[in-house]
């Protein structure tokens, strides 16, 4: 089961206590996947089909718990594949989709019709904060995903209808977070990228499980980055200092090569050859060895200007520096 799959089980199991939660849970899953027809009889049928079983499950039950609707489910598996069915379920009580079709707001007026696709408007319904995230959880349910933390962080609803998603990127900045809406083909894709955004929208929508879980993930990967930029940090210093240390000794041996070393004034002449002698040491480790000791600036400071020393040595032979 991958990461969202165990997201989705998790949030099948979350039932809202108040029927208005329910119901705009339902209506999220319903504008997504829903459809309506009529049979010989004229009589309307609102039917979902999907090939996630969660998603089946979860419906089937909030129009049980909100509507006490009997729906029919039946279940279609793919020609020679032993993996992978389709899954409908389907209301035949006219009267009763109707009210459910008003109810959730996806039809107008008794009197109108949709046809085949659902249509209407359903922001009445998010007036509470409660039934936000309810409709967030029903709407990740029927076409949202999220990355495996492990890989990254991703968490997206996928819609082909464009005020669809700025109906949701809108509701999910209400609590606040930063969502981005991007096209993707024919579809707009409603995302979040960063980890601490992810983790609160899984706590939205009440999968508190897959939360921790999370951020057990973000807290390993910290770790890991901390003791990287340690180590990272620790390597170029070590770099830096040797780099360092290589230019210093090649000032000095310049310098003994072409005025000798006593050249130097004595405070310079004896860190010069200190450094010749220990040239892999720290500036705080040449300073704690002079007599008396010298600070690590002090030391930094010395060799400065045998540098400067050798550079003018440099110039006067008509080197380049």
């Amino acid at each position: 089961m991958s990461f969202s799959g165990d997201v989705k089980r998790e949030l099948c199991e979350v039932l809202p206590g108040s029927r208005h939660c329910r119901i705009a849970e339902l209506a999220a899953i319903l504008g997504i996947c829903g459809k309506i027809t009529v049979d010989e009889k004229g009589k309307c049928q609102l039917w979902i089909q999907t090939e996630n079983l969660t998603v089946a499950k979860k419906y089937f039950t909030l129009m049980r718990k909100a509507f006490h609707a009997v729906c029919e489910v039946s279940v279609r598996r793919r020609a020679g594949q032993k993996k992978g069915a389709s899954f409908t379920v389907i209301l035949r009580e006219d009267t009763l989709v109707r009210e459910i079709l008003l109810e959730t707001g996806l039809l107008r007026s008794n009197d109108a019709f949709p046809g085949e696709d659902i249509i209407g408007e359903q922001k009445k319904l998010l007036h509470r904060d409660c039934c936000k995230r309810a409709y967030l959880r029903g709407t990740f349910l029927a076409a949202g995903t999220i990355t495996d933390p492990e890989k990254s962080y991703h968490f997206e609803l996928v819609t082909p209808d464009y005020e669809k998603a700025v109906m949701m990127r809108d509701l999910i900045g209400s609590f606040p977070l930063d969502p981005k809406i991007v096209t993707r083909g024919k579809n707009f894709v409603v995302y979040v990228k960063e980890g601490e955004q992810i983790v609160d929208l899984l706590n939205l929508m009440g999968a508190h499980v897959a939360l921790m879980n999370l951020e057990n993930v973000r807290i390993v990967k910290e770790v890991r980055n901390q003791i990287n930029r340690g180590v990272n940090c620790e390597a170029a210093n070590i770099k830096k200092t040797v780099n360092a240390s290589r230019k210093q000794v090649e000032d000095i041996t310049y310098i003994k090569q072409n005025a000798g070393l006593a050249s130097l004034p004595d405070n310079l002449e004896t860190i010069a050859r200190l450094r010749l002698s220990e040239p892999d040491i720290s500036l705080a480790e040449l300073g704690e060895r002079l007599d008396p000791p010298l600070g690590k600036s002090g030391v930094n400071h010395r060799l400065r200007k045998i540098s400067m020393i050798a550079d003018s040595l440099r110039q006067k032979k008509g080197e380049s520096l």
